[in-house]
């Protein structure tokens, strides 16, 4: 396949046939072109060796930000926690920190030809990344690409105790900032589970991402302007009204039954 510049697209097969593993296709290259045209088709490239495994999983897990909420635990070590998070300030680091070795894991599927690629798009402003900092050490962070109207998660590591957690709460502040109402969090996984996100048909998920890019939904190329504190002070009463309204809803539903 040749390699394409950002500017550049291809048609993928058809998103809703995959195998068994939820594979698109297989081979190809990370070019940004492909890259993005992947991304904007709902589709991700997800593989620990050669060839690139293309994957569009069924069902999809997302985060719709009206389901929101902080785990009670959080609450009570939010405020108090000595960290410090930025926003585009140490990408290389976050995707280093993201494919080094973990507890209960063996290998990374974040390799050296996806940390090139996924560096190129940075440079190029399709990529970014939060960072959260103990003093001067980088303890945790998440990064993910920014394509098709959406945004998408793409791995997230700590090494202090809610470092990610902190990186989640300023990127669901930008994404709320800007109207994007769901991240996509590819697979799924307890952690995020405990913040509100849900799988969804993929067929939900297709239809919603060819709704932003037809109504022209885009994500800013440049968040070097967005504070991190002020977007986790937005994520935090997001999640404060998510809560009330999801009270409201249960006292509802509760009095309907009992009538």
């Amino acid at each position: 396949m040749q390699s394409l510049d950002d500017t550049q697209r291809i048609r993928f097969p058809n998103p809703e046939n995959t195998d068994r593993w939820g594979v698109v296709a297989q081979g190809g290259n990370l070019s940004p072109g492909v890259v993005l045209s992947a991304y904007e088709q709902g589709i991700f490239p997800w593989y620990d060796e050669p060839p690139i495994l293309w994957h569009s999983p069924d069902p999809r897990f997302v985060l719709y930000l009206e389901d929101f909420h902080l785990p009670r635990r959080f609450h009570r070590t939010l405020r108090n926690a000595p960290l410090t998070v930025t926003i585009d300030l140490d990408f290389a680091g976050v995707i280093r920190g993201c494919a080094g070795p973990r507890r209960r894991q063996r290998g990374t599927w974040i390799t050296d030809e996806m940390v090139r690629a996924y560096t190129d798009l940075h440079d190029l402003g399709y990529a970014h990344s939060i960072e959260v900092w103990e003093g001067d050490e980088l303890v945790g962070g998440l990064y993910g690409i920014a394509a098709g109207g959406g945004f998408a998660g793409e791995s997230m590591f700590s090494r202090s105790r809610d470092a990610s957690k902190h990186a989640l709460m300023a990127l669901v502040g930008l994404l709320h900032e800007w109207g994007i109402p769901m991240l996509d969090c590819q697979s799924p996984t307890r952690y995020l589970t405990a913040f509100g996100a849900r799988t969804i048909p993929r067929g939900d998920f297709l239809t919603q991402i060819r709704e932003w890019q037809e109504r022209g939904q885009q994500v800013p190329r440049d968040w070097s302007s967005w504070s991190a504190r002020e977007m986790i002070g937005i994520a935090i009463d997001l999640a404060a009204r998510n809560d009330a309204a999801s009270v409201v809803k249960s006292a509802a539903a509760n009095e309907l039954t009992e009538n």
